[in-house]
């Protein structure tokens, strides 16, 4: 599954992501101040690190890891260059990290996890970054890394000292539901604003069939619904309609955190899938069927109704486009709720790797070089830096040259949503600000043009986009952060997989009217029992030390 849907992500949306590399002009004069430092006119400084080998790139003929266009434009342009101690298949990366911290045979900086990041601090084997970051890093660099209030800069702080730079990335990636808005014409039925409005026309789109399969569903959905990486066919939106909330830990009301798989909010809405499973509105064969595989059904015709993430239409769009015509028509719409008040899309902080610096690191101060370089890159590129992203002749070929670049991180916050929904509507590109935001726009406008090819991403940036939703929903808060943001506990280290694997067999079998919805009552103390209070212990005392 995580496969599937980063490889839908990364095939949508990477070619859209800023990835070249930027001008020195802004911070010229820091530049010549500290030359010596960085490289430039007193020699070349080198930095190790690891990289993992995506499909998705692809390099030009005679270059490799070892040998390619962005890294010798790094080190013609800031003076750093990059060397890897290993490189591994993406499927094997993570583990092979592991293996290299616990031999301790570290490169000069590479990422982690939360985790590893807590562990390597507590063995003394990382550098604490506050001086060399505070030193090297441009303004620019400090006022993109903060532009969330300084969350995510948080993640990586122990006792007050920096001791990693966050890959972060746009922790306010809502989901939504999408409909077969053609079969709502059809159908003479309303848009979802409820989950009442959204089971009234999963029920229509189950007994009146409008696409003619003759075994139609109400609601598509995969076999690892609740997992994050899972972003369409999934059912933390659906969760979210009831007030519930999937492994996150909220305000309790006295002043402290519970952890929200455990409350009754989520009961209520596993009695409403039970209900939807016992009517045949979910595919009984969910449970083995992974995004993809799912994603059949509504590419046939069969089902007209998925959650999912902004992105969730460049894979509709594989049966919405036939033969260069649209065959079916989408709409994305706000999570529906089941009440007066409104739902609530649950977000994470926006952060889940970090790339710590060897304490054996001889220059540090290259890797924040590297960072600096990276972000003035997505905010003013030149066309000669374009090499950054698409290779030396800086044009585009579907290669993904910007999976190179070994220290990425994304911008916290985006006016998407505001600007891009207006320029394509009305033709107007002086208002686009980012690379991102023209990318996107020559994309819809080609679809307003006639190429269909381009029809999902009308229905992301376009006036009645997904994108057009979010203004409103940012505006009204109607989102909910996890207000953990630590590393993970000793419990949760060592009991959380046991206590996520548990849950997930519980909600399925309820799902699946294998058991009575009251089993998640015996769930909730059996939580508790195997680890749960302990981990709610240690995130409030460590949440008292945050307040």
């Amino acid at each position: 599954m995580k496969k599937t849907t980063k490889a839908l992500s990364f095939a949508a949306l990477a070619m859209s992501l800023a990835v070249t590399a930027c001008s020195n002009n802004a911070n010229e004069s820091e530049n010549k101040a500290d030359n010596a430092a960085s490289g430039q006119g007193n020699g070349v400084i080198e930095v190790s690190t690891v990289s993992p080998s995506d499909q998705y790139l692809k390099f030009d003929e005679g270059e490799n890891f070892t040998k390619n266009a962005v890294y010798d434009a790094y080190e013609k342009d800031i003076g750093v260059k990059v060397t890897n101690k290993w490189v591994a298949d993406t499927s094997q990366f993570k583990e092979k990290v592991k293996i290299t911290i616990a031999s301790g045979d570290l490169p000069d900086f590479f990422p982690v996890n939360a985790t590893q990041l807590k562990e390597l601090t507590e063995a003394d084997m990382i550098m604490d970054l506050t001086e060399v970051y505070n030193k090297y890093a441009t303004d620019e660099t400090k006022k993109y890394l903060t532009m969330d209030g300084g969350m995510q800069m948080k993640t990586a702080m122990f006792d007050n000292k920096l001791m990693a730079i966050p890959n972060t990335y746009n922790p306010y990636n809502y989901q939504f539901l999408y409909v077969r808005t053609d079969w709502l014409k059809k159908l003479n039925l309303p848009e979802p604003k409820t989950m009442a409005d959204m089971m009234t026309i999963a029920e229509a789109f189950k007994t009146k069939d409008p696409g003619g399969t003759g075994k139609p569903y109400g609601l598509a959905i995969s076999k690892n619904p609740f997992n994050i990486e899972t972003g369409v066919t999934g059912l933390r939106a659906f969760l979210n309609g009831y007030h519930a909330y999937e492994n996150i830990w909220i305000e309790d009301g006295k002043g402290g955190l519970v952890n929200s798989d455990i409350q009754p909010q989520v009961k209520q809405a596993l009695a409403a899938l039970q209900d939807m499973f016992k009517k045949g509105l979910i595919d009984p064969e969910f449970a083995v069927k992974d995004a993809e595989k799912e994603a059949e059904l509504i590419y046939s015709n069969g089902i007209g109704m998925v959650y999912g993430a902004s992105w969730t239409p460049a894979q509709l769009v594989k049966g919405a486009v036939k033969d260069g015509k649209v065959v079916q028509e989408w709409g994305a719409f706000p999570i529906p709720t089941v009440d007066s008040n409104p739902a609530l899309s649950q977000i994470g902080l926006g952060v889940d790797e970090y790339y710590v610096v060897s304490k054996k690191a001889k220059h540090p101060e290259g890797v924040i070089k590297l960072l600096n370089q990276w972000i003035a890159v997505d905010n003013h590129p030149t066309e000669e830096q374009k090499v950054y992203e698409f290779g030396k002749d800086r044009k585009e070929k579907g290669n993904n040259y910007w999976l190179i670049n070994p220290l990425r991180v994304g911008k916290q916050i985006d006016n998407n949503g505001e600007v891009l929904p207006k320029a394509i509507a009305n033709k107007d590109t002086s208002i686009l600000e980012s690379k991102d935001q023209k990318t996107r726009y020559e994309r819809a406008l080609k679809y307003v043009n006639g190429d269909t090819s381009m029809w999902w991403e009308y229905l992301i940036s376009g006036p009645n986009g997904v994108y057009s939703l979010i203004p409103a929903i940012q505006k009204n808060k109607q989102y909910l952060q996890n207000k953990f943001y630590g590393a993970p506990t000793p419990t949760m280290a060592e009991r959380q997989e046991i206590l996520l694997k548990k849950r997930d067999e519980v909600y399925f079998k309820i799902i699946m009217n294998q058991v009575s919805v009251d089993e998640f009552d015996k769930f909730v103390e059996e939580w508790k029992k195997l680890g749960g209070d302990a981990m709610t212990k240690e995130v409030n005392e460590w949440y008292k030390t945050k307040k």
